[in-house]
């Protein structure tokens, strides 16, 4: 029989803020995180703007040497997992630590390592070459950094989905307590590629908008949308098993009910036209959840703010819904955060679980009028309030990954 799954505590360091606090308020107030590039000269570029993570000290979460010995994305991902780790209230001292795992995924890794060591070994040769690079580098150190720095020595991996990452590392967390693998786990993603082969590599796929106004860059269902933007930060959620959290007092925000994953087998960039992958993702969740289409009150979607992502997300809506797809709320957090890419699953989680707690649905800021094809609510203009029971959150990555996670108001 498998075990009940609630969320009870939150992190997140975001382009709109570096505490769930500040992202949360900043949500509320439809600040857009997007501006010009500073990681670089982007004068040779088509692409200007990106969401980049602003004023975070990693010290305040670490100590100055183990800060030194991660990369952006690593530090990212300790941050918003200590911030979860406390708002849980939980004492990894007075628990088992091999209860206590981590699943944290990047979809990329360090790519500001790999340029940085690159060119010191065309300038200088490979005995200058940091002995650091790839323990730095590699995407598996955000969860070793959150395991090593929190004292969770319970299972321990990263999924690598490209930006189904963060949510495919929550739905295999909550797999684990479900069957008992773990009665603990800090889940998640994590991502920060705002450098030159990052943007330059999306520019060339035309995947990036080349908007210059920061409130008309990211406008996902848009009919004018252009592209998604580069952002970067990490979300990360504490699960743990029902009676644990209920047996030491734990406040939970929600119940994780449902989980689902398919592959599109169908291009290595654009999701299926008929949405048929990403449909099955929301029945699979639905169905594990024991809920119908017309119970689900808002869907956070993957909503990137590209052509292809949004026609077919919507069209797996209407697959996935059917008549119930017309009534249900959706919208894009990345219309604020911009594109996290492995870690936009996880900063959309704690969108999602957030909206349920204070019955409140934030709109798709900047989209003004969607796509002709685009014909559902994507809470455009104004916010709903309304109680949420039941909410989706989708991801999409390349390579036809598809993950939806459903969450339940938590009832006893």
């Amino acid at each position: 029989m498998k075990r009940r799954v609630v969320i009870t505590g939150l992190g997140a360091v975001t382009p709109i803020g570096n505490t769930v606090e500040t992202f949360w308020d900043n949500i509320k107030r439809e600040q857009i995180g997007i501006s010009e590039i500073t990681r670089f000269d982007t004068s040779d570029y088509k692409v200007k703007l990106a969401a980049e993570v602003k004023d975070f000290k990693a010290t305040d979460y670490m100590d100055a040497k183990a800060a030194r010995r991660m990369e952006l994305f690593s530090q990212y991902a300790v941050a918003a997992a200590r911030q979860a780790y406390e708002d849980s209230g939980l004492d990894i001292c007075k628990e088992d630590p091999y209860e206590a795992g981590v699943i944290i995924g990047s979809g990329v890794g360090s790519l500001p390592a790999m340029e940085r060591e690159y060119g010191r070994l065309l300038a200088k040769g490979p005995t200058r070459v940091s002995p650091m690079f790839v323990p730095m580098m590699i995407s598996n150190m955000a969860a070793g950094n959150v395991s090593i720095q929190l004292g969770f020595k319970g299972k321990c991996t990263n999924v690598v989905t490209a930006c189904a990452s963060g949510t495919h590392c929550i739905g295999d967390a909550l797999r684990a307590i479900q069957y008992g693998d773990a009665t603990m786990m800090l889940a998640g993603g994590t991502e920060s590629c705002i450098c030159e082969s990052g943007v330059a590599g999306f520019m060339n796929l035309t995947a990036l908008s080349t908007e210059t106004d920061p409130t008309r860059a990211s406008i996902p269902f848009d009919q004018e949308r252009s592209g998604f933007v580069l952002g970067e930060g990490a979300g990360v959620v504490m699960l743990e098993e029902l009676m644990h959290a209920k047996n030491r007092g734990a406040k939970i925000y929600a119940e994780l009910c449902g989980y689902g994953a398919t592959g599109d087998a169908y291009h290595i960039t654009s999701p299926a036209e008929d949405g048929a992958g990403a449909a099955r993702a929301m029945q699979l969740a639905m169905r594990e959840a024991g809920v119908q289409p017309s119970e689900v009150n808002y869907i956070n979607a993957h909503g990137t703010g590209t052509h292809h992502n949004d026609l077919f997300e919507t069209r797996a809506i209407h697959r996935a819904f059917g008549d119930a797809a017309r009534q249900v709320h959706i919208n894009s957090t990345k219309s604020m955060t911009g594109h996290l890419l492995g870690g936009a699953g996880g900063v959309e989680l704690v969108a999602t679980v957030l909206a349920i707690r204070d019955g409140w649905i934030h709109p798709t800021v900047g989209t003004k009028q969607p796509d002709l094809e685009c014909d559902l609510d994507y809470t455009i203009g104004t916010p709903v309030q309304m109680e949420i029971d039941c909410a989706l959150t989708n991801s999409l990555g390349f390579g036809g990954h598809n993950a939806s996670l459903l969450l339940k108001r938590y009832q006893a």
